[in-house]
């Protein structure tokens, strides 16, 4: 293989392991964490899964938004000064979600990692 080939396998493998690296500014937090935070009545919680998946399980305290319309009712349904916890099935739909939370001004986001597959 020629170094072009090399620089382009190299920019592909970069380019794939930033989709699953930490945004920056947003917060990482373990479902044990969650179980202490849930209780914080000043935090705005949001699961981003399908209406079908949070009606097979939920958790009270989290409103549905799923991701696919996210853009749209976010600055309608949040307040942008309050922080903004995200949950999914697994933490990658979350993580998704909290790039389009802070790309609208949301300063204070947090990603629940492993999401409910962790709750579980």
């Amino acid at each position: 293989m020629d170094y072009i080939g090399y620089v382009l396998i190299g920019i592909v493998i970069a380019a794939m392991s930033m989709k699953f690296m930490p945004i920056k500014g947003v917060r990482q937090i373990s479902v044990a964490d969650l179980k202490n935070e849930l209780k914080d009545k000043n935090k705005q919680f949001i699961d981003v899964r399908t209406s079908g998946e949070y009606r097979g399980f939920n958790l009270r305290e989290f409103k549905n938004i799923p991701l696919h319309q996210l853009k749209q009712k976010a600055e309608k349904e949040l307040v942008k000064e309050k922080e903004v916890v995200v949950i999914c099935q697994s933490g990658m739909r979350s993580q998704n979600a909290s790039k389009v939370l802070k790309k609208l001004g949301f300063e204070k986001v947090t990603n629940v990692r492993g999401g409910m597959s962790a709750w579980k």
